[in-house]
This record gives structure tokens, C-alpha cells and sequence, in this order.
């Protein structure tokens, strides 16, 4: 029998208002519209009244405030007005989209089409869309490439690449959501279908962007900004924001391949503490386990882990282990007998339990998607975390990955649970390392309770943000590489995952001194910060290098922990209204078309936009600017934005710039966080001759106490003329910081300042640009 296509007739349309959606038909087909609000609408299709189990990994926001909204139905079209959109369907049940003034936004290029290929008793569905004149794409998770999708095609399937290279697809992560823009509005398309898919933004036919999957139903959300980091902010919204991590978990990261046995770990911190390197977390390799064996410990190199983790963390550091999802097929193996028992391992289609070799040889897999191996899983974190006293765990290799099969995963026929829905593995893959960050997040905090939980994960999925951080996968110590790791962290981060960072140095082969002084630079302001390496390539700590090296990755380092603040309330923008923590300048600056293709420059949060610098021995590079005034973090020169910039950068130095107006919190220095208490606040105060707002975000760094309102929200309001400067500031929470004052570093003023007072009273100078202010003051007014 051949395959088997559906195109849609021509029908005449109704429309039933049904629960909580609008129900089209069109004869058999059937197309529900759910209007979550003015802004955000989901699109389910079924080619028959039989519709698939309304259920997603990836939702976290299922509470939507009711929105009004009209309805008109005509013969051949259906046109529904939110207020700010209007959305016409038409009698194939293709979908045209326009903003408020009736210009075209999004234009689907025909109908869904749903093939059935009889052969092998598979389905596909495909939709078409008309890419725009000048239209730019942006998102789809970890992709190597330039940012702008455009021309290019994606393949979603989380894979195992080892040592990838710039185009290497598909990888680690599958995020189906991207970003449209074109006359410089933006919108957002995420489709909760979990099989693998294909994404071509213009590739194969120049004005048609096309998406196929390999099963599942066509079910996506559109997101209307037209603001691109409102798109971000409604997405992140919708499949979940993490909760707080502890503040050390924001701090620098050592790791390697392997630290072993316990006498070099010991030797490791002691050096980050004589040579004064900050550091907070160090990690075990698949070493310190019995044969790879997951939660054990191999008694030789490590005699004693409970108290090797307390003396370390005497010393300041958190240790973090990895735990992989293969369990090796031992039946002297507790946790394998437990799995084996209670049937708690993926099968194959006829009924056998799959095995595969990874690092502890051959393994059996447990099935995350069930919810009770979830549980299961959680709870063998008892003895890691409660009683050895790990703060925190790696999940690696968990696309899953698997050694000596040609597609490095399970056989599509291996059936999964699916929390109550049996299906195959085309349907769980993309969801698997997702599951398992899941388990793995709600056992770690049960045991770490009652401070604050710390994940990381390789694999994802929409929606896996709410478990997990996350690294970029096996990457190689190249130029090359460090252009990509600034892609893929701004890139993860607009689709929603902003904890996020890449292996400093590169995991592969060895960095040059000035490769891995320029890579901590750049990583300086990744949220997630991490030096990792193969044993094999030498050693890769900041030390390794050479004494001129070292003096720098020191001075880097140190500045992250004077940014703690900064990046900390960040997160909370992050964590609170979905913002993402890093903003390509496409997005912080949409409507100069200059920006849309720009790689490079990115702010974090509101007001610090940095480059990396991308080849060997280059002491300068030209930057664009975002709209703006911008100051040198370094030198503090004034930059206009709008514009590009040849902007030197000396070896021990970095393209750094804060934005006018910002105000930009500073720790002391400390060589972890807890260290000693932060008596004084550091507060930067850039001259502005108009207006700018700040943030400052504070609690105790851990814990659950800011749930019960100790925290701070502090909003800094910065107004500047020629003469003068105020300063006011608005806090709501009951903290009480350690610190109360605040010394205020005036940068960028035009004038030699004359006086300064806090709350109408006079503040004495410290020296021409410092003045120590109680940190409850209502207002500061800086003369010149």
C-alpha cells in the first residue's frame, strides 16, 4: 500500500464555543484555539473528532486570567480579535495572524498536512508559513551557528556529539521554539510535540519556513511581543522559571575528568586558597565511583568522602558529583537488583529490557517518564546528600547516550511509560534527559532541604529550565569554540534556559594561556561558570598557564564575585517575569536593524554589555552599541550607541561597558560566597543627563526564607541634568542585609563634584568621586 496524504478540502466553517477553546471544523478536520491572553494562543489540529491526551512535559503556567475577545464566523473564514491581534482562519483551517493595525504578522502558506506512510507505520505532520521580506529567525535552543536562522535547516533529536564543531545538528538539547522578526516586530512559535522534528527557515524553499514532525499532533503556541523579549518573557512564563539557587551556585566552578584519588582534590582547593582564587564548587568525575557504578563510592580513592566533603567545605567549597543514567547490569549491584525487581528499566518493543555500554560497560535504563522510577530515582540521592554532604548533581550522557550503536541512542521501538500513556521511544527521547534532571532536581532537594537545591544537566527539553542548569555540551579548546559558546548561551537563554554556560577552555585538547584568559573573560558574565577539561589534554586549572595568565584569570574571577549582586538580581528578573539574564543586542535593541545581525555583543541584564574577543593576539575590536550612552567598566570612556566602536583591549583587559544611568552592585572581594559578611555595599553610580532604573535583589543567599518576605526589592531611580544628579531608591521585603551603607563610586560625571546629600543632609567626600550613604536613604543628590 503507498503512503497516504490528506490535503484538506474546501469546507464551509463552524465555530462552537466549547470549556475553555473555540472548536473550528471544517467537515472532518478540526482546529482548537485556546486565547490564553491578548498576546498568547494555542493551536491544537486533529483530522477527526478523535484528539490525542491533552497532556505536555513542558507547560508549567496552566492558570490564564480570563481574556475577552470577539468571534465572528463567515462561510469561508473564522476571525477572532483579542484586541491586539486578529487571527483569521480560513476554510483549509490555515491561519493568518495581523497586529492591532491589520499589518500581517505571521501567514501560514497553506494547511497542516498530515502523511501517513502505510510501509512503515509512521505518521507525519508538517505546516508552511510565508517568511516575510526581510524576516530574521532567532531561538531553537542550542544550535552552533550564527544567531539569525535564516537560510539554514535543524533537525531536533538530542544527540551525543562529542567534540562538535560550528554546524554540527542536531545536538544535546530539543527547544522547538523560535523567534520571528520583521518590520521590527516580534513573535514567537512554540510547538509542545516531543518526536524528533525539522525546522527550515528558507533553506530548501527561500520565502517558506516549514516545520515536520515524526508523529505527535500539531500543537503549538503563538506569541505575539511585538517587543522580542516580551516573546522570551511569555515563553519562559509559560513552560516555568527555576526556583532561587543558592547564591554559590552563581560563583565559580572547577571541574575535570578526572580529580582522583582524594589527595589531589585536597591538593586542588588548597591551591584556589593560597594563591586566593575564588572558587565555591568543585566536581567528581565518573571516578570517584565503584566501577561507574551510580551512588557508590570507590573505597580506595576515596576512603572516607563524608569527611573529604566536610573538610572541604570547611574551606568554602560545595562539591557536585555526576550521576549518569546507566546502571550497570551487576546482580551483586543494589540499585540494579531494585530497578530489576520492580521493573523500573526501559524495554524494547517485545518485551526484553534494553541494554547498552557506556562507561560502566553494559547497562539497563530507567524509564524517567514513569512517574514512580521518578520517585525511585529521587530518593537513592539519600546517602549522597544527606549523608555524605553533596551539595549538588551532574547529570551527563543523559540524550541518553549510548557507546557502539550508529545513532548513539535507544532503538525507536523501546517502550516508555510517558506518565500513564505507553509509547515509543520516538516520542520519549527528546524528553528522557528532561525526566531525569526532574528526578534528580526533586531528590536533591528533599535531602537538601532546607537550603536550596543545585542541577545540572546535558540533555533538555522545554520546560527543563525548571530542574536544571545546564553546560553546552563536549566542546573543544578553539577559537572557534569560544565564538560558539557565546552563541549558544545567548541563544539557550532567549528559549528560555538562562542558567547556562560552556566548559571553560574547551573540554577537548588543550587552550592556549591567552585562549583560556580570554574564555574566562567572556564567561565572566555567564550565568553558569565552569572550568571543565579532559584529563587527557593536561591540566586546566587557572594556575596551569603561566604566572601572567594566572595574575589575569585571578583578576576575572575576582570581578565575578564583585558582580554577585548584579547577576543575582538578574536571576531574580529571570526567575520572577521570565526575562532572560543574557540579551543579544537583536533583542535589546530590535529596532536598529544594525543589530540583527550581530553575533557578538550581548547585555547581561539590564545595563552590562560585553564581546568576547575571538582570535589569537588581537588587542583591539570594533563593537556595536546599543541605543544608549555606555562606560567603560575599565577605563571608564563614554561610548554613544547606535553605532560601531573600535574599542582597545589589552590582554588584562575586556570589552566591559555599563549602561548610563545604571546603578551596579558590588560584594567586597571574597574568596567564596559566606566567606565574611558583607558589611559595606558598593553602589556604581554612572552619570546619566537623562533617566535610567536599576534593580537590586537581595535574601540570604540560600534557604526558603525569602518565600516568607526576608528579601529586598530595591529599585534605584537615577535622574541627571547638567548640574546635578538624584538619586532615589524604593524597597519592598523585610531582609535585613549585613551591610548598612552603601558606598557610592560616582563614574562618568562631567564636573569635579562639589557635594552630596542623603536625605538633605551633607555627605562627606571620601575622595573626588566617593560618598559613604545609609543603605535605607530615600533619596541622594550629587552636585557639580
Amino acid at each position: 500500500m503507498s503512503d497516504k496524504t490528506i490535503l484538506p478540502r474546501a469546507e464551509t466553517l463552524t465555530c462552537n464555543k466549547i470549556s475553555d477553546f473555540e472548536e473550528i471544523s471544517a467537515g472532518d478536520r478540526k482546529l482548537r484555539l485556546y486565547i490564553l491572553s491578548p498576546t498568547l494562543v494555542r493551536f491544537r489540529y486533529a483530522s477527526s473528532d478523535i484528539w490525542q491526551r491533552d497532556f505536555s512535559y513542558a507547560i508549567a503556567k496552566t492558570d490564564h486570567p480570563k481574556t475577552d475577545y470577539t468571534v465572528e464566523v463567515m462561510e469561508n473564514e473564522v476571525v477572532i480579535n483579542t484586541g491586539v491581534i486578529v487571527i483569521k482562519i480560513k476554510a483549509e483551517l490555515s491561519v493568518t495572524i495581523c497586529d492591532e493595525n491589520g499589518k500581517i504578522v505571521l501567514e501560514d502558506n497553506g494547511p497542516v498536512i498530515l502523511n501517513t506512510h502505510y510501509e512503515n507505520g509512521t505518521t507525519t505532520i508538517r505546516s508552511s508559513r510565508k517568511i516575510h521580506h526581510g524576516e530574521h529567525f532567532y531561538g531553537l535552543g542550542d544550535k552552533p551557528e550564527h544567531p539569525d536562522l535564516r537560510n539554514h535547516s535543524y533537525t531536533l533529536w538530542g544527540t551525543d556529539q562529542y567534540g562538535f564543531y560550528r554546524h554540527t545538528d542536531p545536538l544535546y538539547k530539543s527547544i522547538p521554539f523560535y523567534i520571528g522578526l520583521h518590520a521590527h516586530k516580534a513573535y514567537g512559535i512554540f510547538y509542545d510535540n516531543t518526536f524528533r522534528s525539522y525546522f527550515d527557515f528558507g533553506k530548501t524553499h527561500h520565502h517558506e519556513c516549514t516545520t515536520t514532525f515524526d508523529g505527535g499532533e500539531m500543537n503549538y503556541y503563538f506569541i505575539y511581543g511585538p517587543e522580542m523579549i516580551d516573546v522570551t518573557r511569555q515563553y519562559t512564563l509559560l513552560t516555568g522559571t527555576p526556583e532561587f539557587p543558592p547564591l554559590w551556585a552563581l560563583g565559580y566552578q572547577q571541574c575535570k575528568w578526572s580529580y582522583s584519588p582524594e589527595s589531589q582534590l585536597y591538593e586542588i582547593c588548597d591551591t584556589f586558597r593560597k594563591n586566593e582564587i575564588p572558587c565555591d564548587v568543585i566536581y567528581l568525575d565518573i571516578d570517584y565511583m565503584d566501577g561507574f557504578r551510580c551512588f557508590t563510592w570507590d573505597n580506595e580513592k576515596f576512603p572516607n568522602p563524608k569527611k573529604m566533603i566536610a573538610d572541604l567545605r570547611e574551606k568554602g567549597f560545595k562539591t557536585v558529583v555526576i550521576v549518569d543514567p546507566g546502571i550497570k547490569i551487576d546482580e551483586t549491584y543494589n540499585i540494579f537488583n531494585e530497578g530489576l525487581e520492580n521493573k523500573y528499566f526501559c524495554r524494547k518493543g517485545e518485551g526484553g529490557y534494553i541494554s547498552g555500554k557506556v562507561w560502566p560497560g553494559d547497562c539497563y535504563f530507567p524509564d524517567f517518564t514513569n512517574p514512580e522510577v521518578r520517585k525511585w530515582w529521587s530518593g537513592l540521592f539519600e546517602d549522597l546528600i544527606k549523608d555524605k554532604g553533596v551539595k549538588g548533581v551532574w547529570n551527563d550522557m543523559n540524550e541518553p547516550a549510548l557507546f557502539e550503536v550508529p545513532n548513539k541512542s535507544f532503538p525507536n521501538d523501546v517502550r516508555h511509560n510517558f506518565d500513564g500513556e505507553e509509547c515509543s521511544h520516538k516520542k520519549a527521547h527528546n524528553v528522557y534527559g528532561m525526566q531525569m534532571a526532574r528526578a534528580t532536581y526533586e531528590g536533591v532537594k528533599k535531602f537538601t532541604y532546607p537550603e536550596r537545591p543545585f542541577v545540572i544537566t546535558r540533555s533538555t527539553y522545554c520546560g527543563g529550565q525548571r530542574y536544571s542548569s545546564a553546560w553546552t555540551g563536549d566542546n573543544i579548546a578553539s577559537w572557534d569554540h569560544l565564538w560558539i559558546s557565546n552563541v549558544m548561551t545567548q541563544r539557550l537563554s532567549i528559549s528560555g534556559f538562562s542558567f547556562v554556560g560552556s566548559d571553560v577552555g574547551g573540554f577537548i585538547d588543550s587552550p592556549s594561556p591567552e585562549l583560556y584568559v580570554r574564555w574566562i573573560q567572556l564567561a565572566t558574565f555567564h550565568p553558569f561558570f565552569r572550568t571543565h577539561s579532559s584529563g587527557d589534554h593536561g591540566d586546566q586549572e587557572p594556575w596551569s598557564f603561566g604566572e601572567e595568565a594566572l595574575a589575569i584569570v585571578k583578576k576575572f574571577i575576582k570581578i565575578r564575585y564583585r558582580f554577585l549582586p548584579y547577576i543575582y538580581s538578574a536571576f531574580y528578573q529571570y526567575v520572577k517575569e521570565g526575562t532572560p539574564m543574557l540579551r543579544p543586542i537583536y533583542m535589546f535593541d530590535q529596532h536598529d536593524m544594525h543589530t540583527h545581525y550581530r553575533a557578538d555583543e550581548v547585555v547581561h541584564g539590564d545595563h552590562v554589555l560585553y564581546a568576547p574577543m575571538l582570535e589569537e593576539g588581537l588587542t583591539s575590536r570594533s563593537m556595536f552599541f546599543p541605543k544608549g550612552i555606555w562606560y567603560h567598566y575599565f577605563t571608564h570612556k563614554s561610548y554613544k550607541g547606535g553605532a560601531e566602536h573600535r574599542v582597545d583591549v589589552a590582554l588584562d583587559s575586556a570589552p566591559i561597558f555599563i549602561k548610563a544611568g545604571a546603578v551596579i552592585p558590588h560584594f567586597p572581594e571574597m574568596n567564596y560566597v559566606g566567606e565574611k559578611p558583607v558589611m559595606e555595599l558598593e553602589l556604581r553610580v554612572y552619570y546619566t543627563p537623562g533617566t535610567e532604573k536599576s534593580m537590586l535583589y537581595e535574601d540570604a543567599g540560600d534557604g526558603y526564607e525569602y518565600l516568607n518576605g526576608k528579601c529586598n526589592v530595591k529599585h534605584f531611580y537615577v535622574k541627571g541634568d547638567k548640574k546635578s544628579v538624584h538619586i532615589s531608591q524604593q524597597v519592598t521585603g523585610n531582609f535585613k542585609p549585613s551591610y548598612s551603607t552603601y558606598r557610592l563610586k560616582l563614574i562618568g560625571f562631567p564636573d569635579a563634584i562639589s557635594a552630596v546629600f542623603a536625605d538633605g543632609k551633607s555627605v562627606t567626600l571620601e575622595d573626588e568621586n566617593t560618598a559613604i550613604v545609609p543603605q535605607h536613604f530615600g533619596g541622594v543628590d550629587i552636585l557639580f
